[in-house]
């Protein structure tokens, strides 16, 4: 099943030929990718699309086979063709910037639909001014920011740090406001999927485009989810590093110690070490940190910090014993 054509003008199936013609006037105006500078990608998808749907529903013909047959390109229900193939038809042939100067009021082809300089040097100089002068920024002659687009709408996505370390996948129920086909505002639900690449740190941003309410005269807003990390009870991290602390007795700091650790990924890892440990040293694990994000193959490392514990009195003895072994 193609496109629904009336839902894509937002009109309902018993639209008028004029109806047709304000609601495609209204969305070219808002979709057309010299209005959207920084969204051209899907804006110039959105402005094929509404041009595809009125080019089809304005055209008497057009409209009843599209009625009869329901899609963009849906097997003809007529005899099959002598080769014995399939017969197919296409309702779409005019391109969306012929149907776009058109409706404006030009019949000169409007160039490469994605507009910007070669736009305006197809496009006669008037009615360039006429219809996007409102869209230019005052003295600068660049694309305007009176495209307007709502404030996005941010939320916290809090991680565990395993799940910062072997990567997760995350499910976000949505509600929001759209337009119906009858140009109604609805509510839909809707499930968003956020992949998390192992190694995001924190403040790490991922963004929904236009997933907030639709409101006339305005694009909707983006959802944007900024990654914030839940403290973990074993391991800190800073950066692409993990760091953990022991703490030790003076004996195991004098005499040696062997550290031994459990990965966030359930491996025992035991660090032997044959030096005196005094209370600004820290041991570190080359590889055994986070992974980074751009080579998840590669890690941080793994720093051990010591807090030695010093016992609270000595005997006598104890006294005379640490000044002979000093």
């Amino acid at each position: 099943m193609g496109v629904d054509y009336y839902r894509a003008l937002l009109v309902d199936r018993n639209a008028s030929d004029e109806e047709l013609k304000r609601a495609y006037r209204k969305l070219a105006m808002k979709w057309h990718p010299d209005k959207n500078p920084n969204n051209k990608t899907h804006a110039e998808a959105k402005f094929k699309q509404i041009s595809e749907a009125y080019d089809v529903l304005s055209d008497p013909q057009k409209r009843a086979d599209y009625d009869r047959y329901g899609g963009v390109r849906m097997k003809a229900q007529a005899p099959s063709p002598p080769s014995g193939g399939d017969s197919y038809f296409s309702f779409y042939s005019r391109s969306a910037d012929d149907i776009f100067a058109e409706l404006f009021g030009s019949s000169t082809r409007f160039g490469n639909v994605g507009g910007g300089a070669a736009a305006a040097s197809t496009f006669p100089r008037s009615t360039y001014d006429d219809i996007f002068g409102a869209f230019r920024s005052s003295g600068h002659g660049g694309s305007s920011a009176a495209a307007l687009k709502a404030t996005p709408i941010e939320q916290n996505l809090w991680c565990s740090l395993e799940e910062l370390y072997t990567g997760t996948t995350k499910k976000m129920k949505i509600s929001r406001d759209v337009f119906d086909q009858s140009g109604r505002t609805v509510t839909v639900h809707e499930i968003l999927r956020i992949e998390v690449k192992p190694g995001w740190k924190k403040g790490t941003k991922i963004t929904f485009q236009e997933k907030g309410n639709e409101k006339t005269g305005t694009v909707p807003a983006d959802l944007v989810f900024t990654i914030v990390e839940k403290d973990h009870n074993v391991f800190r991290r800073e950066s692409n590093d993990l760091v953990v602390t022991h703490k030790i007795t003076l004996s195991e700091a004098l005499t040696g110690y062997t550290a031994r650790v459990t990965t966030i990924d359930g491996r025992t890892l035991r660090i032997p070490i044959d030096r005196v440990i005094n209370p600004s040293y820290e041991a570190v694990v080359k590889g055994e940190g986070m992974p980074l994000p751009k080579d998840p193959s590669k890690r941080g490392n793994l720093r051990i910090k010591f807090i030695v514990k010093f016992p609270s009195k000595l005997t006598q003895e104890q006294k005379n014993g640490v000044k002979r072994f000093l």
